[in-house]
């Protein structure tokens, strides 16, 4: 029974994908027939309920984490706080390593922002657009844009999946954040080599589309506009809870969009609800999106997940599964089955969210320390996502930059990390026989 339940769970979530249907209808019949499931097992529909909604009181803070996130995003825009880190940043860039800048600058965008997919809309399409006026192999910008976007996604005190994983670990984001660096030290140096080297003979010369002048149809390009990401980078070093340095950054923002950037004060309810609209037809390619509204689609992804591990706990669903993801993991390494899990995960979920829940899910009594669990899936789940040709994690923002799927094979940082910790924590084993 539990077999047909989940194979009928993966067909549902392969025909969403299929079919091109939002994988939230997917997640909603999974939900149907986990409950319907529960209630085959002599469960009342009350008990099921309550378990479900326990599931998703786990991730409540991240669910309020993300409306702070989509009012500092649409804020980032319209106060000019992205278009002038990506003025300053497209400065540096040089035909000669112009693949290993793409990957720096949308890391740099990506930890700011903490959003693989805004990082993507925004310094990956600007990457994308210079790469092609260079004559650069769209399919090596796409991968070097990808790693950039999902390192910052992985490692950003603001990224959805870092709070995600925090919450379920139930550790602190920064201590993670601490490991995280330490464990990508190595994978990142060893990415950026590749690219210098890749990027020499990678472009035949041509013009840099001018972005100063672009972005000053809708900016007053000032330093101020910096203020609001100088505020959350400052505060995150010093640690201040993370809620609150993202209100800080907003209420910083604030002012700049009104003062400098000449937003009335009766469009900012709608700014922070639907986000940045551009006039310029250009710039709008570039930097619409943001909003509490832009988050409902994620938001509602989590809480539908969130539900699934309450029910999957009280009925013992995966508990064939569990087995033997512990019998792996004693025969190899913790991280070794969490790695494993993780693909298997990433290729039926088709989605980042869903493969770091069960990853957790089935991997957490094989790993009892938190904070290494919280490691493990950050080097796993997480980056590991993005690699599934059909999974939404790296499919839409190649889709958003015009980047073919071959993209997927240059992106050397998402391979390298997980293939360096495996390398690691078999060294270890072998050490401690």
């Amino acid at each position: 029974m539990e077999l047909m339940v989940l194979s009928l769970f993966c067909g549902g979530l392969l025909a969403c994908i299929l079919l091109d249907l939002s994988i939230l209808y997917a997640l909603g019949a999974g939900l149907g027939m986990f409950l319907l499931y529960g209630k085959g097992k002599g469960f009342s529909w009350k008990e099921l309920a309550g378990t479900a909604l326990s599931g998703i009181r786990t991730v409540k803070n991240i669910l309020i984490a993300f409306v702070l996130i989509g009012m500092l995003t649409a804020l980032w825009r319209d106060a000019g706080t992205i278009s002038v880190i990506v003025c300053y940043a497209a400065r540096l860039i040089r035909p000669s390593i112009f693949v290993l800048m793409t990957f720096l600058l949308n890391c740099l965008v990506s930890v700011l922002t903490g959003t693989a997919f805004g990082t993507a809309a925004t310094m990956g399409v600007i990457c994308a657009t210079m790469g092609a006026a260079l004559g650069v192999d769209p399919a090596l910008v796409g991968g070097a844009v990808l790693g950039g976007a999902y390192f910052g996604d992985r490692c950003s005190p603001v990224s959805t999946s870092a709070l995600l994983v925090a919450e379920l670990t139930g550790t602190g984001i920064f201590s993670n954040i601490k490991n995280m660096v330490r464990s990508a030290v190595v994978p990142f140096l060893l990415t950026c080599a590749v690219y210098a080297v890749v990027g020499l003979s990678a472009g035949r010369g041509g013009d840099l589309p001018d972005l100063q002048g672009i972005f000053a149809r809708e900016f007053v390009l000032s330093w101020t506009a910096l203020l609001p990401a100088a505020v959350i980078l400052a505060l995150s070093l010093m640690q201040v809870n993370v809620k609150k340095a993202m209100a800080a950054s907003i209420l910083t923002a604030l002012p700049i969009a009104v003062l400098v950037q000449g937003t009335s004060v009766g469009e900012l309810p709608r700014l922070l609800l639907l986000g940045y609209q551009a006039a310029d037809g250009e710039v709008a390619a570039m930097l619409n999106g943001g909003g509490i509204v832009s988050m409902v689609r994620v938001g509602m992804i989590i809480t539908i997940s969130s539900s699934y591990s309450g029910i999957f706990q009280k009925t013992g669903l995966l508990d064939g599964a569990k087995r033997i993801v512990h019998n792996l993991a004693q025969r190899t390494t913790g991280y070794t089955a969490a790695l494993v899990t993780s693909v298997i995960a990433s290729v039926i979920a088709c989605n980042q969210t869903l493969s770091i829940m069960l990853t957790h899910q089935l991997c957490r009594e094989t790993q009892p320390d938190e904070s290494r669990l919280a490691l493990t899936l950050e080097d796993t789940a997480v980056v590991v996502a993005p690699l599934v040709p059909w999974s939404i994690a790296g499919a839409v923002p190649l889709a958003t930059i015009g980047a073919p799927m071959t993209a997927l094979l240059w992106t050397c940082f998402l391979y390298l990390l997980p293939l360096w910790q495996l390398c690691v924590h078999t060294v270890k084993k072998r050490k401690q026989k």
